[in-house]
Order: structure tokens, then C-alpha cells, then sequence
């Protein structure tokens, strides 16, 4: 699956393959995001919604 993440380096926008869908947990809530690598192997994070997640995890 391919989705939109903010590359802070360049300062723009890449579309990349989603490698892992993973969750951040605390006491009061749960943040889902996507992760995805840049051509030069940096590693990127896109904060989405449940749904979004759940889509992408089945």
C-alpha cells in the first residue's frame, strides 16, 4: 500500500510503500501511524486515524 508522509528533511511531501502499521499506547489513549523508509533508508512516521489504520492492517 502506498501512502503520503512528510519527509522533515527535504521539507516535502514523498509517497513511499507503508512497511509496518504500528501503534503507540499510553494510559490515556492509543496513536496509530504508518511507517515507511525514504530511497536513502531514513525512516518515516504518518499519524493516522483508526479507520485509516484498520484498513491498511487487514
Amino acid at each position: 500500500m502506498q501512502h503520503k508522509f512528510y519527509d522533515v528533511k527535504t521539507k516535502q511531501h514523498v509517497t513511499t510503500e507503508v512497511l509496518e502499521c504500528v501503534t503507540f499506547k499510553s494510559e490515556k489513549r492509543t496513536s496509530y501511524a504508518f511507517k515507511g523508509k525514504t530511497a536513502d533508508g531514513r525512516n518515516l512516521f504518518s499519524f493516522v486515524n483508526k479507520e485509516v489504520w484498520d484498513k491498511a492492517n487487514k
